[in-house]
Formats: structure tokens, sequence, C-alpha cells
């Protein structure tokens, strides 16, 4: 196989173009330094590339699988949650005081992108318990966090979040697993989950779900959820573990990501449930939207490292790969010559550019969204809305645009490989099947679209907006100081009036009350939002590629260099004009998906 990334690449964005280096000037972050990161990193390479990447192959052939009450999962799904836990990887961005690295968020995002790009089936264990392990810190009480965050941190115990069930899938205002208060304080608690990931299996001593439900009473739809800590195994003051009546019912057999156990979860069908209170009655969706919304940036970044890995692997190919011939100017092939690398088949190399200008654009977009989570934690005042809006604009464009356009960049690696592709000889068939669940896990790409669409781009009067206006103009500002880039810069702003010109054809839809008709084609709106701003990210790294050229930068050769402003020259001829057909369909005055017309799907 393949390698699965690039390093350079990673190393480029990080110190680079998004200069994270620049948050060591902040408390939080002044014990570290760049050779710091570098080691870390490393460091979560290295642990890829021997436990991980290895047994990417054998996870999908050898599914996890439900036995005698409990998921069968690869062996070395345990070890890695536990190597993981000596790494500090689960605990990397979380205060020191509660057992974390205290590592900047956007270092963390790179060392789980290392790792899903190593295989994807396994980090997902890992991100899921450091998750609920976050929102115990967050909003637990201190006996919460003292029984249940350490052995999360250490990787011995497993993490859940349980929202799904049969009946109420995105419409969690109609779930109806109960809570019923006792005596001492906890409650007993009884329903049905399902769809829940990292569930159960037989490497961890026991898994920590946070459970939303009812407290008997408590008011109709959202506003009556409240969000609680129900273990698996209750654990005893002597440290021994006793049933606590969650009972793995079943699990899901999957299209990909088999290694990845979905299961089927049931609460107090037995002797009673025990489950601990988090925060205030009433109040667990607005606690768990904190782990929501840091699971669907990982989501997009799970997107993109499946996207980057497919990519290395089709390139591969592609350079070993022998057939056909070149064609002449005349049009005429010399059938009496060798025959070429696929590589150099100009159809070849637009699928892998794109596939490229796809992934790298999407991984700077998960990272900026990441380094905007930095900033919102170390700043005070006006910056610390600004950067807290930013995140809130960018979180749905950051999980949706590497889940849609990443799986066409792998359909496209598939495509290179030809006949082959298909064949489960080789690797990007199982690329393929595992990328399909990203535009659907943590809110589909609808949720995410209307989300963006109908809340993000108008809180605080716009203000989310303005703020992202205003840092696509700086880098703006910056490209036209570089011979070559002064077109491009123009390029993009010329595509903010067209987001702007779209938003005032509709925004007037919601003022007069017609949501419907308003957030109807959200997903349209998602698709040429976020590929402004990825074209945005693209600039900036050309921007950057650019000034290290200029200066004579030797942290990367030449070639590299130039190789980032081609990809970005490829992106502005090839996706951004994609912008103008999304805001003339967003612009037509029919609305034909609506159900106030003549019902013709049939």
């Amino acid at each position: 196989m393949a390698d699965y990334l690039n390093m350079d690449t990673l190393r480029f964005q990080l110190f680079g173009v998004h200069d994270l280096s620049r948050l060591f000037a902040y408390e939080r972050y002044a014990e570290y330094d760049k050779s710091a990161i570098e080691i870390f990193l490393d460091a979560v390479k290295d642990f890829s590339d021997q436990d991980l990447f290895p047994y990417f192959r054998e996870m999908d052939e050898s599914p996890a699988k439900f036995e005698a009450g409990t998921v069968k999962v690869h062996p070395k799904i345990g070890e890695a949650m536990r190597k993981a836990g000596e790494l500090g990887i689960i605990g990397g961005p979380y205060d020191i005081e509660d057992g974390g690295m205290q590592l900047p968020n956007i270092a963390s995002h790179a060392a789980y992108y290392i790792m899903e790009a190593a295989n994807n089936h396994v980090p997902g264990y890992l991100g899921l318990t450091a998750g609920a392990a976050h929102l115990i810190m967050a909003f637990g009480s201190p006996h919460l966090k003292a029984t249940y965050v350490p052995k999360m941190l250490s990787g011995h115990w497993g993490g859940t979040m349980c929202l799904t069930e049969p009946q109420a899938g995105s419409s969690l205002s109609d779930i109806t697993t109960a809570a019923a208060p006792t005596d001492d304080g906890t409650y007993l608690i009884k329903g049905q989950k399902i769809f829940i990931s990292g569930g159960d299996h037989e490497y961890n001593e026991n898994f920590v779900h946070l459970v939303l439900a009812r407290i008997d009473g408590a008011p109709a739809g959202t506003k009556g959820i409240s969000l609680f800590v129900v273990p698996k195994y209750l654990p005893a003051p002597d440290g021994q573990l006793q049933p606590n009546d969650v009972v793995t019912a079943g699990d899901f057999q999957k299209m990909g990501q088999k290694g990845y156990c979905t299961t089927h979860l049931a609460f107090g069908e037995g002797q009673g449930t025990i489950g601990w209170l988090v925060g205030q009655p009433n109040q667990g969706l607005k606690y768990m939207f904190q782990m929501m919304n840091e699971a669907r940036i990982a989501v997009g970044r799970g997107a993109v490292s499946i996207a980057a890995a497919a990519y290395h692997a089709s390139l591969q190919y592609a350079q070993e790969r022998p057939q056909g011939r070149r064609l002449k100017n005349d049009g005429t092939k010399d059938v009496s010559a060798e025959q070429t690398l696929i590589i150099n088949h100009p159809d070849v190399r637009r699928m892998l550019l794109s596939q490229k200008a796809i992934y790298e654009g999407a991984l700077s977009l998960v990272l900026q969204t990441a380094l905007y989570h930095d900033l919102y934690e170390v700043s005070q005042g006006p910056e610390k809305e600004k950067y807290h809006l930013l995140l809130e604009l960018l979180t749905p464009m950051a999980k949706t645009y590497p889940s849609e356009k990443g799986r066409q960049a792998v359909d496209n690696g598939l495509q290179v490989l030809g006949g082959y592709g298909f064949c489960s000889d080789f690797v990007l068939q199982q690329y393929y099947r595992d990328i399909r669940i990203m535009a659907i896990y943590e809110g589909t790409t609808g949720i995410q679209s209307q989300d963006l669409l109908g809340r993000k781009v108008t809180m605080e009067k716009g203000k989310a907006l303005h703020w992202l206006t205003e840092e696509v103009m700086e880098t703006i500002s910056a490209a036209q100081t570089f011979d070559g880039l002064q077109p491009y810069a123009r390029e993009l702003g010329e595509k903010l009036l067209v987001v702007k010109d779209v938003l005032n054809h509709l925004l007037p839809y919601a003022a007069k009350g017609q949501y419907e008709r308003f957030l109807s084609d959200a997903t349209l709106f998602m698709e040429m939002m976020s590929t402004v701003t990825v074209a945005w990210q693209w600039l900036k790294m050309a921007v950057q590629a650019k000034k290290a050229l200029v200066i004579g930068d030797a942290s990367f050769t030449s070639e590299f260099y130039e190789s980032k402003i081609l990809a970005m020259r490829f992106f502005f001829k090839y996706e951004l004009p994609e912008v103008d057909s999304r805001a003339a369909s967003l612009k037509n005055a029919e609305a034909l998906t609506l159900l106030d017309q003549k019902e013709l799907i049939c």
C-alpha cells in the first residue's frame, strides 16, 4: 500500500499558512514551541505507522460483529486505545489539571488527521471518548469528573454520546428515553438508543455513555431534554465494576467503516439502569451541543483524512501503471512506442489534481476552524466574540465540504484505477465505502446547510459573515502584492460579491416569514459558500508559497511550493466557477421542491 499522507503538506499548513506558533504567546500554550509540537506529531505518525495503518484492510475484512451480548472487534482497537492514552492523544487539548496536555486544538486535530488517514476505523473510538470526557469536565460534578475522566483519558474506558432512538433520528425533540428520579439523587434510565458509534466491545473495561433523556414531567420538545452519565458498569469504592443493566441489543452491519462498531443499546430492561444528571435539568441538548459541534468538525476532518489517503493511493498507482500512449500534436499515437504511465494522460492528471485541490483545501478549512477555536479560548472581550462567531460560522462548512467534496475526490481516485478501482484487491473501493457515511454522521448535509443559512449567516445581525469577509479581504490584499496572484485575488473578491447578492435575494423570504422557501435550497447555498471559503484557503496557501519562493525559504523544496500554487490555480479554474451556477439556481424564482404545488414526484 502507498503511504497515506504527506507530512510536509501538514507542516506547511500548520506552521506556515495558519502560523500555529502565534499561539505560544498566550499563557495557555506558553509551555509549547514548534519543536515540541513536531515531536508530538512525529510520535503520532510513528504510532499510526506501526499500530494503525497495517491493520486498515484487516478491520474491513473482519468487521465488528455482535456476539453473545457484546461486540467483537479487532484486538488492535483495545491496544490502540491504551497506546493513544499513553501518548496523551485522548486528553490532548484539555486542561492539565483535568489530565490533559493543554495542546492547541489545531495540533490535536492534526494528530487525529494523521491517525485517520492511516486507519479511519480506529480514531472514532478515541474521539468520542475524548468528547464525552470533555463534556463531563465542562458540566459534570466533581464526583463525576473524579470517577470517570481519568480512566477515559487513559484509554481504558470508552465513551459515547447516545442521542438517536428508533423513532427519533435528526428530530431529537421526539426522544422518549425516560429518567425517573430516586431518593439518593440518581435517576433510573429506561429506553433504547440506536446508531451508537463505539458503543461496546470486549477490549475496554467500561463504557461511559452520555445519554439524552426526559425527566418525568419535563416540558415537551427539546426544552425538556436532560443529559445523564450512564456507565455500562458501576464503579465500586474498591475499584470493582458491577453491571448497570446496560445491554447491547445488537449492532449494525455497515457499508463502510466496518471496524468501527455501531450499536443498539437498551437501558433499564432488567433490574434498572442508574444514571447521574449532568448539570441542570432540561439543559441536556445545550450541553450536548458542545460535544456535537466538536464531533462535526471531527467528521469533516475524518473525511479529509480518507480523501488524503485515497489521493496518495491513486497517485502511486498512476505513477506505476503503464497504459496507452501519449497523443501527439497531430492527433496520432506512435503504436510502436512503449506504453506510457497513466499519470502522463491529461485526464488522469485532471483527476489527480482535483483530488489534491479538494483534500488540501478541505484540510486547510478544518485547521482554520480549529485555529479559531484556539483563538476563542485565549482571547478576551471583542476579540473573543469575533472568534466565537467565526468558529460558529465555519463549523457547518468544515463538516460538510470535506464530507461531500471528499467523496467526489475519492470517486476520482477510484476512477484513476479504472476497473481495478472497483476490485477488492485494491484499497480505493474501501476508501469509497468508508467516506460515504461522513455526509450523514452528526447531522446530515441538509441539516448542516439549514444551520449555515438559517442560523449562522444571520447570527448577531450578520456579524459572523462580516468577520469572515474581513478575513478573506485580508488575504486578498496580501495576494495582490505578489505577481501572478492578482487575477486570483480579484476573482475571489468577485465571488464574495456573488454570495452577498444571493443573500440579498434570499433574506427577504425569511423577513416575510416564508422560511420553507428561504431554506428550500440551503444545500446549494452550502455548496456555494463553502466553495468560496475553500478558495480563500487556497489563496492563503498560494500567498504563503509565493512568499517562501521570494525569500528563498528552504523549509520545503521550490517544487513543493510551486505545487501549491498550481493546485490553487486548478481550484480556481475547475471548482470556483461552480459558485456562479449555484447562484443562478438560488436566485431562480421557481421553487420546485415545495409541497404547495401539484405533486409530481411519482
